[in-house]
C-alpha cells in the first residue's frame, strides 16, 4: 500500500512539476507563432475596388487603427479591450514602409486577413478582427484600398507602441485560440437580389454577431450561426472608458428583440445611431453610415429570419 502511495505521489509530483514549467513557460514567452504559407497573390487595383476596400476598411478596421490625431490607421491604445488581456495597441497600417504595411505583398495581407498569422509568424490573438468568410472580392477590394494613396493609409512613419499581453491572452493564445485555415475554394459575392442572402453576408462578416451574440468566448467565427445566444445579446463588450456596454437582442422576438421594429427604424438605428423614443446609440456600436439605406435593410430582413430567443437585455446607459 505504501509503495502505491509513494507512486501515485510522485506522479502527481511530476504532473505539478509539468505543469507549473509549462505556465512559467508561458508567462516568459510571447504569443505563438506559426509557419507563414508563401501566398501568390497580386490585388487586382482598381478604382471601383478602392471605393469599395475603403468603405469595408472605415467599418472594420478604422474603429481600432484609427488615430485621432494623426487622422490616419497609425494605430492606437485600445482602451475598449478588456484590460484582463494586457495593454492593447493597434498597428500602423498605412503605407509607411519602416512602420507601416508598406514592404508587405499582397499574399501576406491575405494570409494575415483569413489566418490572423502576420508576416513573421505571430499570431494576433482575437481583438483583431479575422475575415474567414468573406468573399474573395472583397478581400481583394480591403488590400487594393490598403496599397492606395487615400491619405487614410498614406505613409506616416509613426512607430508601433508595443502590445503587452497579459498572460491570461498569452495562456489562451496556446490552448483555445488558433489561426484560421487559409479557405480552400472560392468565396462569391452574395447575391444582391437576394436581400436575406445579402443581409446575412454582412451581418456576418461585419462582425454584427460577434457583439450581438452571447459572448465572445463562445462566439463560433467559422460558422457564426452556431455562436452560443446568436444574435440574441447579453455580450460585454466595452466604451472607450472601460464601461460594460451590454449588446442588444436582434432576433425576431417581439418582446425583447426586434420583431415589431419597422425596416426605417432599424436602418436609423444601424446607419445613423438613432433608436426611435430613446437616446441614441453609444460606442461601441457605431454608426455605419457607410452601408447603403439597401444593405442596411438587408441585415433587418435576414435578422427578421433568425428564429426568436427570448433574452430582455437592459440598455447600458451612462451620463
Amino acid at each position: 500500500m505504501k509503495k502505491i502511495l509513494k507512486i501515485i505521489g510522485i506522479g502527481i509530483a511530476i504532473l505539478i512539476s509539468v505543469v507549473a514549467f509549462f505556465l512559467l513557460y508561458v508567462a516568459v514567452t510571447d504569443i505563438p507563432s506559426y509557419e507563414v504559407k508563401t501566398i501568390d497573390y497580386t490585388a487586382k487595383i482598381t478604382p471601383e475596388a478602392i471605393e469599395r476596400g475603403k468603405k469595408l476598411t472605415i467599418m472594420l478596421c478604422a474603429n481600432c487603427h484609427m488615430d485621432n490625431e494623426t487622422r490616419k490607421l497609425t494605430g492606437k491604445r485600445m482602451l475598449d479591450a478588456p484590460p484582463e488581456f494586457g495593454d492593447i495597441y493597434s498597428q500602423n497600417i498605412t503605407q509607411d514602409k519602416q512602420y507601416g504595411i508598406g514592404n508587405w505583398t499582397d499574399g501576406e495581407l491575405v494570409y494575415l486577413l483569413r489566418t490572423g498569422i502576420k508576416k513573421n509568424g505571430q499570431y494576433s490573438p482575437p481583438y483583431m478582427a479575422k475575415l474567414p468568410n468573406m468573399a474573395d472580392e472583397d478581400i481583394n477590394a480591403i488590400i487594393a484600398f490598403l496599397k492606395s494613396d487615400d491619405p487614410l493609409v498614406a505613409a506616416n512613419a509613426v512607430p508601433d507602441t508595443p502590445t503587452q499581453p497579459s498572460f491570461l491572452t498569452k495562456l489562451l493564445c496556446r490552448v483555445a485560440f488558433k489561426p484560421f485555415p487559409m479557405p480552400d475554394k472560392k468565396i462569391d459575392m452574395p447575391n444582391p437580389n437576394n436581400a436575406v442572402e445579402l443581409g446575412k453576408y454582412l451581418a456576418h462578416n461585419l462582425d454584427c454577431f460577434s457583439c450581438h451574440s452571447s459572448d465572445f468566448k463562445t462566439n463560433n467565427y467559422l460558422n457564426p450561426t452556431l455562436s452560443e445566444g446568436y444574435f440574441a445579446g447579453g455580450n460585454k463588450p466595452l466604451d472607450e472608458e472601460g464601461r460594460v456596454m451590454l449588446t442588444q437582442n436582434l432576433t425576431s422576438d417581439k418582446e425583447t428583440g426586434i420583431g415589431n421594429w419597422a425596416k426605417a427604424d432599424f436602418i436609423n438605428a444601424v446607419k445613423y445611431g438613432i433608436k426611435k423614443g430613446e437616446n441614441a446609440l453609444r460606442y461601441p456600436m457605431v454608426p455605419y453610415t457607410q452601408l447603403t439605406d439597401e444593405e442596411a435593410g438587408a441585415i433587418y430582413e435576414y435578422l427578421q429570419t433568425i428564429p426568436p430567443i427570448k433574452n430582455k437585455v437592459e440598455r447600458s446607459v451612462y451620463n
